[in-house]
């Protein structure tokens, strides 16, 4: 009946146009926005009424979404196919904190950790740490990849203008790619004496990570020797698994570890996060935690028509199952944010790109829409133009701080960066209020022909901080991961989990063994390589087959 009602009201609304609802209703910034601590959400320019909020809110009860909230921060096992819990949000908390521990000695924990890490980034900071030819580390370079990557390199780069002045400074650099290009990179660049790596894995098996370890390892070892001691002062180790950071040679002074609760791409927040506190230094890295925290506590006591996340959750499921929109871009206007992004690309599409219910059966609705975007500057000279005149209708988020450039040393590059950052601001204001309106934003509403004339009707948010603080940051990366939660919720999907990408993974192994060359394969006899390549091959489509052929071609003689 409440699905029926706002299929109803949907159709009511479809024809609206969003210069129509200002039009009627100059107000709507005021009941449409809501401000919380450091950020402003502002919906107004999305086409829904105050109606559609209390369908949507209706909606989010129907889905039982209070007693889901209840569940995670209870530490129930709401990720159901894996058995777990989902208690990234912990990794935030605090023991005086206002939210209740779930499991004895939990925080404590996490504090431990947090200590440890505290220790290894003033020892790289005071200089102490050093090689094993004796030389102060200068150099320390992060491997791993999805949420081990995209996670420390978004929020470090957010807050460069944070990065603290040490007795030896650091630079910080970051490797994903699998194929070894930005690692051979690196190293041509790097002197091993003096570098250091991290090596950040939740499981330590993930084979893109593993292999760069391993090629991290071999160059040094070349340079310095196969002494142990190279390995005990060029590593360290982040993982769920202190396991297999032994057998791979991590001393065990040099592991921080996580738990299987934290999903990968929500563990910026544990000892994933070592990088941005190198960058930040850990007082700043804590104010981080600390903004995810005050989300926390907002996202479970808020109504539903006063809780931010709540609030972008239900918004997004009006596009996409509504509306059928089915694309969002998100839109920084500061190049700080030039990572986010990809980063929200992950958390939302990895999180709920699902077809499937958490009782197994197939959906028959949208799930997770595309999610895309570029800092807005970029931007506007690459894919506005699809946006302002494209036959498309994306949803857009636009973020942006109020401030920037207020305390920088002399005045008259404070007044020309501050001159900058007015600008990106407009930009921002009014590439949103052209996307909404249409012709109806131009001051005078000459005629134009058609292949300029403007829609509109591009339905947006703007998500304003007052400015980019560790704390601010915190708050918005966890308002973003409730919304997925709360958006899973509405779907009936588990977010927490990734089935998807495992298969590809396996096959990737299997097919691997095609394109090794037999002396990679010394100790498996010609006859039975020769006999497992022939059944695999046969198992696999005519495309497959042809490019490994050609691969096959190019590599001979080599």
């Amino acid at each position: 009946m409440i699905w029926d009602n706002l299929q109803q009201h949907a159709d009511t609304l479809r024809g609206r146009h969003l210069a129509d609802l200002f039009a009627d209703d100059p107000l709507r910034f005021h009941s449409l926005h809501r401000q919380v601590g450091p950020l402003l959400f502002d919906f107004s320019k999305q086409r829904l009424t105050t109606e559609t909020l209390a369908l949507l809110a209706e909606f989010a009860d129907a889905r039982d979404l209070r007693g889901w909230i209840d569940r995670l921060f209870a530490g129930e096992k709401v990720n159901g196919t894996e058995n777990r819990a989902a208690m990234h949000w912990a990794l935030r908390a605090r023991a005086e904190g206002h939210i209740p521990e779930p499991v004895a000695g939990l925080f404590g924990e996490v504090a431990d950790q947090l200590q440890r890490m505290e220790r290894i980034v003033n020892k790289l900071h005071a200089g102490q740490w050093r090689g094993v030819t004796g030389e102060v580390i200068t150099d320390v370079v992060n491997i791993g990849v999805g949420g081990s990557d995209l996670g420390p390199l978004m929020v470090s780069r957010a807050l460069e203008d944070y990065q603290v002045s040490t007795a030896q400074p650091l630079n910080l650099h970051f490797v994903s790619s699998m194929d070894g290009s930005q690692l051979s990179h690196l190293l041509r660049m790097l002197r091993p004496q003096n570098t250091l790596f991290i090596i950040s894995s939740k499981s330590f098996t993930t084979v893109d990570t593993l292999y760069n370890a391993n090629t991290a390892r071999s160059w040094l070892r070349d340079a310095l020797g196969r002494d142990p001691a190279v390995v005990d002062c060029h590593f360290l180790g982040v993982s769920a698994s202190d396991t297999k950071m032994a057998e791979w040679g991590i001393h065990e002074d040099n592991r921080l570890r996580f738990w299987e609760w934290v999903g990968g791409r929500f563990s910026v927040w544990s000892a994933i996060g070592l990088p941005v506190a190198l960058s930040i230094g850990m007082g700043a890295f804590r104010d981080f935690l600390a903004g995810g925290h005050f989300m926390d506590t907002h996202f479970r006591n808020a109504a539903w028509l006063d809780n931010v996340p709540v609030l972008m959750a239900l918004t997004g499921l009006w596009n996409t199952n509504l509306l059928g929109i089915s694309a969002q871009a998100i839109l920084p206007y500061d190049a700080r944010l030039k990572y986010l992004p990809s980063y929200l690309e992950q958390l939302e599409m990895e999180s709920n790109g699902k077809s499937v219910t958490r009782d197994g059966e197939p959906v028959d609705y949208s799930t997770s829409p595309v999610i895309w975007g570029e800092v807005g500057p970029n931007a506007q000279h690459a894919f506005y133009q699809l946006l302002h005149q494209g036959t498309q209708v994306v949803t857009c988020d636009f973020i942006v701080p109020a401030m920037r450039y207020h305390e920088t040393d002399r005045a008259q590059v404070t007044g020309t960066l501050s001159g900058q950052h007015e600008l990106a601001l407009a930009n921002c204001l009014a590439q949103s209020r052209l996307l909404a309106l249409g012709e109806a934003a131009l001051p005078q509403r000459e005629q134009m022909p058609f292949y300029k004339r403007y829609k509109g009707n591009q339905p947006s948010s703007t998500l304003m901080l007052d400015e980019l603080t560790p704390f601010g940051l915190g708050a918005l990366l966890a308002a973003y991961e409730h919304k997925v939660f709360t958006q899973a919720v509405l779907w009936q999907i588990n977010p927490f989990d990734q089935w998807g990408v495992e298969l590809g993974k396996k096959i990737a192994l299997e097919t691997l063994s095609l394109i090794h060359s037999r002396e990679d394969s010394d100790d498996i006899s010609e006859q039975m390589l020769a006999t497992r390549s022939a059944a695999l091959r046969d198992s696999m489509d005519g495309s497959t087959v042809g490019l490994l052929d050609f691969i096959k071609q190019q590599r001979r003689g080599f």
